[in-house]
């Protein structure tokens, strides 16, 4: 798919490709070779640009800082949306990007600047995530873990499908559908970027550039060229989403623990309250170390999580998967080849043989357990004491 525009006296050929089509790295060549640019801009911001060019940096991944900061969750979903891309293209016989490599060589060989014209990766995915509803994250992720552990039974995409889905039309009803399914995902992922692709181009001080961009950013990207220079400044930024549910459950939690630990005392005494934290760390232990459990941890890190997740549950700041997590390495340590292989997990069973998506999962599941803890536990004590 190829779109020329001509504004304020600067020649815009946008290239819409595939990610992993052969046709496309075709199509860029020849489009590059004939028009013979001054500036070769591609779909890639500083972090992508060097992963394609020198292969994902996973070994530079701290696992306890992932474990840390919450973020075991993002990680394991960037994970398998990489290595579904890599399988993808695998099954195709092309390398994912390969057009985008084709354009930067092409670009050095010519003596034609290189221009990235995307946003960076991790400010998309946090304005994405602070943006996208409860909802929309729980469809989101449920997509992305049915095709996981769906592996090689998944429907196969043949290059047949992959070129017919370059199409305008096609491509069209597809962004439409991502719309009505997760509109704040396609908000950030394809509007908020079409616009920022578009204000790159123009910022370009050339007469005429070659911009490979995926197809079905095109028209977007086309309708906003023809809105002038704008800043992208605010769209740099990551919005702070204060949720105010959320907060009033983070501290709720351990405030109606108290009041149920005093109205125990106050109505049965000592044997009360002993009774109301009873029943907590029963409920929610057991259903933590379940998790773990589910997750294939060892014996004794669910133990930890038994323990811990009655008072973790209490405390904003801390999970009972991170202790589950870190139990877990005692007996599963990540090594060299396992950081090497994070980009060749086709399958659920691979993620629990790699001893750092194991830790990962260990973590994720310990701590849906323990909430599941909470909510079980939190009406059954208001059951028993009132």
């Amino acid at each position: 798919m190829i779109e020329r525009v001509f504004l304020e006296g600067k020649e815009i050929i946008l290239v819409g490709t595939a990610h992993v089509s052969s046709e496309s790295v075709k199509l860029v060549e020849q489009v590059i070779n004939d028009e013979k640019p001054e500036v070769v801009g591609v779909e890639l911001d500083d972090q992508r640009f060097a992963q394609l060019k020198q292969g994902e940096q996973w070994k530079e991944q701290n696992v306890m800082d992932l474990l840390n900061k919450g973020q075991a969750y993002l990680f394991l979903l960037n994970l398998m949306l990489a290595n579904m891309q890599r399988k993808i293209g695998e099954d195709l016989g092309v390398r994912p990007g390969s057009e985008m490599l084709k354009a930067i060589e092409l670009a050095e060989a010519q003596n034609a600047r290189i221009a990235l014209l995307d946003r960076n990766v991790k400010v998309t995915l946090k304005r994405a995530f602070n943006k996208t509803s409860l909802k929309e994250k729980l469809k989101l992720g449920g997509g992305i873990v049915m095709g996981l552990f769906a592996g090689g039974e998944a429907i196969q995409i043949t290059k047949e499908k992959v070129e017919e889905m370059k199409q305008k039309d096609i491509m069209t009803e597809l962004i439409k559908e991502l719309s009505k399914e997760a509109p704040s995902i396609k908000e950030v992922l394809v509007d908020e970027r079409d616009f920022y692709i578009a204000q790159k181009i123009l910022a370009c001080d050339c007469k005429k550039i070659v911009a490979v961009v995926g197809a079905g950013h095109v028209d977007g990207i086309k309708e906003n060229l023809s809105k002038g220079k704008q800043s992208v400044a605010e769209l740099e930024k990551i919005p702070e989403k204060r949720n105010w549910i959320f907060e009033i459950i983070k501290y709720g939690i351990p405030a109606l623990f108290i009041a149920f630990l005093a109205w125990g005392f106050y109505t049965k005494g000592w044997a009360g309250s002993l009774e109301v934290f009873a029943y907590w760390f029963l409920i929610t232990g057991v259903l933590s170390a379940a998790g773990a459990l589910i997750a294939r941890a060892h014996p004794l890190s669910a133990l930890i999580a038994f323990v811990a997740a009655p008072f973790t549950t209490l405390h904003p700041a801390l999970a009972s998967g991170w202790f589950a997590a870190i139990a877990e390495a005692k007996f599963r340590k990540p090594k060299v080849k396992d950081f090497e292989t994070l980009n060749k997990l086709d399958s659920y069973k691979d993620f629990q043989k790699n001893n750092v998506t194991h830790l990962l999962i260990v973590a994720s599941f310990t701590n849906i357990g323990s909430t599941i803890g909470v909510i079980i536990a939190l009406p059954y004590l208001t059951k028993l004491l009132f």
